[in-house]
């Protein structure tokens, strides 16, 4: 994100809110593990100094894309989907339109999607499951394919025929987490649910007056706002482990009302429950890890610059067994990366 700060604190009123919105749209990669290429980057810093137009960044896009097709297919498809949907995401964010309806919510996932999943903006016709670290590899039960555009319209009418009236600014806070963890939930789509779920919500804050928000928190903290989600939509009463919204009301309250919780990923997972947000960071904590994890996290301490391809090659496993990998031990803030993808490099946290 650092790429953007001198226009952020520096640039002329245009120039800040283009970089605003190109930070959220970056930041929004990292639910899924997505990191933009350089050559996004610089293609960004023109849009924001006016050189070109948003629609030009597309276009050089779908061009600089087609020229890497037949190199390095997997590595090049993960930029591709970064950069591609950055580039949309910050499109459809500098729009001054909006509908909250159904069709508006399908067609973010039809925009941020078209060349990249065969499915998008079609509503799934399968059921589906995703293991998660904060749930120690359970998954969330999202609801049935046999019924889905249903329950999205009827969560739709609900919202729709809500009235905010009244309500003090925590209690709006608090809806519209219900609201939101709600939708996500339904995950109508194959892939692609936080990220479409992130820009719509963008979009209907603003609708509803909260136009001057910092969106820094999507850019920042979009893992963390997937795993509240999660946590919001997760109970074991067997286990003891409830629903619980405050770890996304804890995320809009520092959205909307400039409050100053601590979102760290680690007091979201189900074990650590109890841990209060107002906790030291320095205060020890357990952490689980996986031998994977493990081989993983003592190679990055060893050597911080290497690649994700050459890690595969040690530990003798894909690409992508490396890429999740380097997810979990991110969401467990064991590791961070620190300067740009290309020529940066990870530095572990001894916990």
């Amino acid at each position: 994100m650092q790429n953007f700060d001198d226009y952020i604190k520096q640039g002329e009123p245009s120039q800040k809110e283009k970089a605003q919105i190109w930070q959220t749209a970056i930041g929004l990669q990292d639910v899924d593990g997505l990191k933009p290429s350089e050559y996004l980057l610089e293609t960004a810093k023109e849009h924001i100094e006016d050189k070109i137009t948003i629609d030009e960044v597309i276009y050089r896009l779908d061009n600089y894309y087609k020229q890497l097709s037949n190199r390095e297919n997997e590595k090049n498809e993960r930029k591709e989907e970064a950069d591609k949907v950055s580039a949309r995401i910050a499109e459809i964010l500098s729009e001054k339109t909006f509908s909250f309806s159904p069709v508006e919510y399908i067609d973010i996932h039809h925009r941020l999607f078209t060349g990249i999943y065969k499915f998008a903006g079609k509503i799934r016709d399968y059921n589906i499951a995703k293991s998660e670290w904060v749930l120690d590899g359970d998954t969330v039960l999202y609801a049935s394919s046999k019924r889905l555009k249903e329950t999205l319209e009827h969560d739709f009418k609900e919202e729709k025929s809500f009235s905010y009236k009244g309500l003090t600014t925590e209690q709006v806070v608090e809806h519209l987490a219900h609201f939101v963890a709600y939708l996500w939930q339904i995950h109508i789509f194959g892939e692609g649910n936080t990220r479409t779920t992130a820009v719509f919500l963008i979009k209907y804050l603003r609708k509803l007056g909260f136009k001057n928000v910092n969106n820094d928190l999507f850019a920042k903290h979009s893992l963390y706002f997937r795993n509240a989600l999660v946590r919001a939509n997760y109970e074991d009463l067997h286990l003891g482990i409830y629903k619980t919204d405050k770890h996304l009301i804890q995320f809009l309250s520092n959205l909307l009302l400039n409050e100053n919780h601590d979102l760290k990923n680690r007091y979201l997972h189900i074990k650590s429950a109890n841990v209060p947000a107002n906790v030291p960071v320095n205060v020890p904590v357990n952490i689980k890890t996986n031998l994977i994890e493990k081989n993983i996290f003592d190679i990055l301490k060893n050597n911080p610059k290497i690649t994700y391809d050459q890690i595969a090659i040690i530990i003798n496993k894909n690409r992508k067994t490396v890429q999740r990998t380097i997810i979990s031990l991110k969401a467990k803030e064991l590791i961070e990366r620190i300067g740009s993808d290309k020529t940066g490099e990870w530095k572990v946290i001894e916990k």
